[in-house]
């Protein structure tokens, strides 16, 4: 896996310090000195991507609390050895169902929900087969992310599309369409096809 670019650690962890600094603190100057760090990271950022400062700011003003890793859940559902993607309406390339975890959920519904949500299909979660840091992989998230890819046993339904979705298919992994690496990647399908291939392979972490 890639390693973070500095300025994004950096500018990361200029953010975690200042959410959680917001979140505990009660004097108001260091209130101030918490908020500049945040628009400083925002700066970075912007600096760094071109993205407006703006946007990175609203998505910063989104998130509360003790900064902590998000949770991006997927499913890998194969049938007679070929794999289940969906085409995300956000990018127009494929990837695993899945997307971020809900609170108030155990991770197998997590994983089934948006696995029926997105393709129409009926699984049940059988394996943790993979739990990766997102942000050692290329594009890199704003925020710490783990992704947690479960090894799902098809149970029925009829493949259809929703709001989040363009198509689904199953492919055969030597034939696959174009990637949305930010949600998954040559790696991650190659480890569910081992698991896969080998009930006993160990979950992969890291």
């Amino acid at each position: 896996m890639e390693s973070s670019p500095k300025w994004l650690e950096l500018a990361r962890e200029l953010f975690s310090i200042s959410q959680s600094g917001l979140t505990y603190c009660q004097n108001e100057y260091d209130l101030d000195r918490y908020r500049r760090m945040q628009e400083i990271s925002a700066e970075m950022i912007a600096d760094k991507t071109g993205l407006p400062k703006e946007n990175i700011t609203q998505i910063f003003s989104m998130q509360s609390g003790y900064a902590t890793p998000k949770i991006d859940v997927r499913g890998a559902v194969f049938r007679d050895g070929k794999l289940l993607l969906v085409q995300e309406r956000a990018d127009d390339n494929w990837a695993m169902p899945g997307g971020w975890a809900d609170i108030g959920d155990m991770p197998s519904a997590m994983v089934e929900r948006e696995v029926l949500e997105e393709s129409g299909l009926k699984v049940r979660a059988a394996k943790v087969i993979a739990v990766y840091d997102a942000n050692r992989v290329e594009p890199m998230e704003f925020f710490h992310a783990y992704k947690i890819i479960f090894l799902c046993e098809l149970l029925g339904g009829e493949m259809r599309t929703n709001h989040e979705t363009l198509a689904v298919d199953f492919f055969d992994p030597a034939k696959l369409p174009p990637l949305s690496t930010a949600r998954t990647d040559e790696h991650m399908i190659a480890e569910a096809i081992a698991h896969l291939q080998d009930p006993t392979r160990p979950a992969y972490f890291d």
